[in-house]
């Protein structure tokens, strides 16, 4: 369990960095782990709210959430989350079109002309706002907190600058997991498994002392470019694990 703890300090460092929780990776591990699949998403979506409570902390105190253009998206969003933490999913069909999507995304992301410095594009109002009700969807059901999902969207989009935009991943992945740790929670409760959950206790300290590292990395020592340059990393190393997990049975 220790060692499962460090896992957990260091992927939560590297996810707080640009804003994430880490909940595709925790999910990961735990299953290399073996620990019992029906307790994952609730594990994975805590160890999300330790890290990105933080982040979104910190964000906030730099000034750097923009609120009112934030709460479209989790108007609706939030609702799904909780929807799709009660609903059943075939985890090999999701996690292939999930790995597919990432890895486009983190590519253009890789690749595009580097705009971060400049000032941002006003996209269409429903575009964001409707694309974060399917990620929170989505999110529920496999017990992760969408902003993998949300930030190759807005950097795509040009829908503001990188810290921005990794302090709204932030804010998104906190209440979506929220909302669908609610869902995932209303899910196990017959099944007697919160003691289970519960065991795991060292992981949740593993990642809070992770986390307030990468949050602080984040906002003291990276440019706006690097930030943007650590998601499209992190994007493609979760996609290409996915995939690989996919093709090899494991």
């Amino acid at each position: 369990m220790l060692v499962l703890a460090a896992l957990f300090a260091l992927t939560a460092a590297l996810y707080a960095t640009v804003g994430f929780g880490g909940g595709s990776t925790y999910n990961a591990l735990l299953a290399l782990h073996g620990t019992d699949y029906r307790i994952l998403p609730a594990i994975a979506l805590t160890c999300n709210i330790i890290v990105v409570t933080g982040g979104t902390i910190r964000f906030a105190r730099a000034g750097l959430i923009p609120w009112k253009r934030i709460w479209p998206i989790l108007l609706l969003s939030a609702p799904l989350a909780w929807a799709g933490g009660l609903t059943p999913i075939s985890q090999t069909l999701f996690l292939g079109l999930l790995g597919g999507a990432l890895l486009i995304a983190g590519l253009l992301m890789l690749f595009q002309r580097d705009a971060s410095d400049a000032a941002p594009l006003r996209d269409s109002p429903w575009i964001a706002p409707g694309a974060g009700a399917g990620i929170g969807y989505l999110s529920g059901l496999v017990g992760i907190g969408g902003g993998i999902f949300l930030a190759p969207l807005l950097h795509l989009l040009h829908w503001d600058r990188a810290k921005p935009i990794a302090a709204t991943a932030s804010v998104f992945i906190l209440v979506n997991s929220i909302t669908g740790l609610i869902g995932q929670t209303m899910k196990i409760g017959t099944l007697g498994l919160a003691g289970d959950v519960a065991a795991h206790w060292p992981l949740f300290v593993g990642v809070l002392i992770g986390g307030q590292i990468g949050s602080i990395a984040s906002l003291k020592l990276f440019s706006q470019r690097t930030v943007k340059r650590l998601t499209a990393v992190l994007v493609l190393y979760v996609a290409v694990r996915l995939l690989w997990q996919i093709a090899t049975g494991a």
